[in-house]
């Protein structure tokens, strides 16, 4: 038996995303913390895709930046290849993707754990909780140590009765060669917790060299290379490398279909749901009989990695039979496949049992982080795991709470979707979930979330100086857009036919000019009048989008005030809702088991109507 220091502030329980950002924000706001993983050597692991970030992904990872997180500067160091998405739309659904090197970013991340301070990581597996009157106080591990701690955070990923299906063979894991936590799993299911079931998978991870491009579509990368980073450091980048993009055909899709008896999916052995937008080659085919084709994205996994990642064909099908259908597609005819495709099965709490703060509302001081809550993706993980190791390390120095609001982050929409509506299919962040997305952009993460991080001691000296010269530059940017006169006969008024055509009838000055929609981020560039080497870019696409959705943001903000005193009205903790005449009994029974937070949180509850909110307002006002 191995014999370690038994007392911790806060314990970490999983090394993956979530536990990773929990940790460090632990950490970061000066708690004495324990990681506990089943293996060192995997932490920072990108166990699915090789990329981070996309559509409303990458605005999560810019608000893990904003206050302090590793994700985004992770990226920066590893990344291969970079692209803005969305970048002929409007800025509220731009987003950022980065193929990255697997290795690279694993070795970054365990670099940055294991030269932390007031962190402890051991590799072990937890076997049980320590409860007592409702309250947490420890864990037990395979080895029987017990560790104590006045918080602890459950970031399990899949590995919680995790269990991978390839064809009709199926056996215990939580994720290809790594064993899964089924002690805990059986634990938990004696807690006042509800635990259901998800699946997700992964497709075939094919020898890049045995693929021929020849006849592929090349995807490269942004010049210059994008950078998630708010930091914005100039970091020695590894090599760009391109993706291609190969399709699927009528002779896959016949293979296929000829053997769905042979998929878990379509026997009956995963009764699970998986997610909804990430589906399995089988599913697509089923789902979209009459389409003769599905894209794939070939990604490699690093600059000397021979392993690619061909996202679009995630299956579970027998391995004898995936061959048989990566062989007909185009530049896999001779594709050697490395690791098979597989889907996974696994537990996840009912989130609508938490608090805002990730805190269980039954026990107290224990919080869960990442898929445990029924969540999809390194991102949405992440961003639980940074939210739940603030509130974890805020309850042990007594200090208070902290989550942010629907129109403060994405991070807001993510965990108010998930305490209020819980999922019954892994939950995937979009843009469109968040009904005030132009005030949450990605750009605008830092000054949305840098001052609240530094005020809570998540955010280091140096990312703060680096935000208080961005507001500089954002301010001298306005200033000169402001201070700029173009008078109707000028040279000015020339260019501006000749690269807008815009044709001056009363002079004008740069403000009034931004708001026509012919100029726009992209062929602003062109102009002597607005454009030059000297201005910083980043200031200039803020004020811009300022000044541009003007009054769609103000619209935005006159919304958010009328619903803040829904936000701003705090509900008791475990009412009684029974005891409030009125209301009907499904709403009675909703209330007692959700337990809201606020009124606001009340009446975003499927089924809580317009006239049960005003008895709760009458109710708690009385």
């Amino acid at each position: 038996m191995h014999f370690y220091n038994k007392y911790f502030d806060v314990i970490v329980v999983g090394g993956g995303h979530a536990g990773i950002e929990a940790t460090l924000a632990s950490v970061r706001i000066g708690c004495k913390t324990l990681l506990l993983t089943h293996k060192i050597n995997t932490l920072g692991n990108l166990s699915c895709n090789p990329a981070i970030g996309g559509i409303g992904k990458s605005h999560l990872v810019k608000e893990i930046d904003a206050l302090g997180g590793i994700m985004a500067l992770a990226t920066d160091i590893a990344g291969i290849q970079t692209r803005i998405l969305n970048e002929t739309k409007g800025p509220a659904v731009q987003a950022t993707r980065t193929q990255v090197d697997r290795e690279i970013y694993k070795n970054f991340i365990q670099q940055t754990l294991l030269k932390t301070s007031k962190l402890k990581i051991i590799e072990i597996e937890v076997y049980d909780l320590i409860i007592k009157k409702n309250c947490i106080l420890g864990v037990k591990t395979v080895n029987k140590n017990i560790f104590y701690a006045k918080s602890i955070i459950l970031t399990t990923g899949t590995f919680l009765g995790g269990r991978i299906y390839i064809g009709d063979n199926s056996y215990s894991g939580g994720r290809m060669n790594d064993s899964a936590s089924m002690h805990l799993s059986k634990k938990l299911k004696k807690l006042p917790i509800k635990i259901k079931r998800l699946k997700t998978g992964t497709p075939p991870r094919i020898d890049i060299r045995t693929i021929n491009f020849k006849n592929l579509i090349k995807q490269s990368g942004d010049v210059p290379t994008p950078i998630f980073s708010f930091l914005g450091k100039k970091i020695k980048r590894v090599k760009q490398i391109s993706c291609y993009i190969t399709k699927t055909n009528i002779k896959t899709h016949e293979i296929i279909k000829r053997n769905l008896h042979r998929s878990p999916i379509f026997s009956g052995n995963i009764t699970s749901s998986g997610p909804r937008y990430c589906p399995s080659i089988e599913d697509k085919i089923i789902k979209f009989p009459n389409k003769d084709s599905h894209q794939i994205f070939i990604e490699p996994a690093g600059i000397n990695c021979i392993e690619a990642y061909p996202n679009g064909i995630s299956t579970s099908l027998p391995l004898d039979i995936q061959k048989e259908f990566i062989y007909s597609i185009q530049g896999f005819q001779k594709a050697k496949i490395i690791q098979p495709g597989y889907s996974i099965e696994y537990d996840f709490i009912d989130p609508r049992s938490l608090k805002p703060t990730l805190e269980n509302k039954f026990i107290n001081g224990l919080f869960f982080a990442g898929q445990i809550n029924g969540t999809t993706g390194y991102e949405e993980a992440a961003a639980q795991g940074l939210l739940a190791g603030v509130n974890a390390a805020l309850r042990v120095l007594g200090n208070k709470k902290w989550f942010p609001k629907r129109n403060e982050a994405y991070l807001g929409v993510l965990v108010d979707d998930l305490c209020t509506k819980g999922t019954k299919e892994p939950y995937r962040m979009f843009t469109s979930r968040a009904e005030y997305r132009l005030l949450l952009r990605e750009n605008n993460a830092d000054l949305r979330l840098t001052p609240l991080g530094k005020k809570i001691g998540l955010v280091n000296n140096y990312r703060w100086e680096n935000y208080k010269k961005k507001i500089k530059n954002i301010k001298n940017e306005s200033n000169r857009i402001r201070n700029i006169t173009i008078h109707m006969h000028s040279k000015e008024s020339i260019e501006l036919k000749k690269i807008f055509n815009i044709e001056l009838k009363n002079n004008i000055n740069g403000y009034e000019l931004l708001k026509r929609p012919e100029i726009n981020f992209n062929n602003i560039k062109e102009s002597k009048i607005f454009f030059s080497q000297e201005i910083n870019i980043s200031a200039l696409f803020e004020v811009m989008v300022q000044i541009k959705y003007e009054g769609y943001i103000k619209k935005q903000m006159y919304e958010i005030q009328k619903h803040k005193k829904y936000e701003n009205t705090m509900l008791p903790n475990h009412f009684n809702y029974f005891k409030i005449p009125g209301l009907s009994i499904e709403v009675m029974n909703k209330l007692n088991y959700y337990q809201p937070t606020s009124i606001g949180q009340a009446s975003r509850i499927s089924g809580i109507t317009p006239i049960a909110i005003s008895i709760l307002l009458i109710y708690f006002k009385k």
